[in-house]
């Protein structure tokens, strides 16, 4: 999975859909381009118990790391090895979140040595969630709430952009991903290939390869490019 994603529902939104309480405190926005280290909303389970609506950043720091400067390379953990990560496994264990997105882009190279921008999305225009892990790191001002997500091998006509892709969590299994368990490894089910068959591959413009671009323009269609004629990076 690459490094960009898209979320644009309001937080009362959010909080209706993951029927969470909202904690985001005004802070969210709409994001077409979100990229390592921004501010996004993520759901989780409260210290009372219930689902809360938080902002989160993108780019898990362990409790005991010594600064922030590593988190643009911990957007993402392998869900092969995330229950045995150092930096990982106790989030992995205790603190799973779920990450809604309207969908991720991926990037596949022309033959005029170019890349092509895919965006996927659900065709019915339904959330994701994707499976995340947290941690709170930092003290005092500087305590922040950060948050990975985790990736798999790529399944069905995904593996034609991009050899990973997110753990998408449909609704059904909300509820389990963020209960407590002692055996977290069985939560990491494919999800069924009738329910992946629901996402498009949509070809976009290369505006959305610049972090500082934004807007809806940014998932608009392209003309048709299919990704069997360009190359994986």
């Amino acid at each position: 999975m690459c490094g960009r994603y898209a979320t644009t529902r309001s937080s009362g939104e959010l909080s209706a859909l993951f029927e969470s309480s909202d904690d985001t405190d005004g802070l969210l926005g709409p994001d077409h381009n979100v990229a390592p280290t921004d501010p996004v909303p993520l759901v989780r389970v409260s210290p009372q118990g219930h689902r809360s609506l938080c902002v989160g950043r993108w780019g898990l720091l362990p409790h005991w790391s010594r600064s922030a400067a590593g988190a643009a390379r911990m957007i993402n953990a392998r869900a092969e090895t995330v229950a045995t990560s150092r930096a990982y496994a106790g989030s992995f264990s205790r603190r799973r979140c779920l990450v809604p997105a309207d969908g991720w882009y991926e990037w596949v190279r022309r033959p005029d040595g170019g890349r092509q921008a895919f965006y996927l999305t659900p065709r019915d225009g339904s959330v994701l969630a994707l499976a995340g892990i947290w941690s709170v790191w930092g003290s005092g001002a500087d305590n922040r709430l950060t948050f990975s997500v985790l990736t798999t091998a790529a399944l069905g006509d995904l593996a034609e952009v991009h050899d990973r892709m997110p753990v998408l969590l449909p609704p059904e299994r909300w509820s389990s991903w963020l209960a407590p368990t002692d055996e977290p490894e069985r939560l990491l089910i494919p999800a069924s290939a009738e329910w992946l068959a629901g996402l498009e591959i949509r070809p976009v413009g290369a505006a959305v390869g610049d972090v500082r671009n934004d807007g809806p323009h940014l998932t608009a269609r392209v003309p048709a490019v299919t990704p069997q004629e360009l190359t994986l990076f």
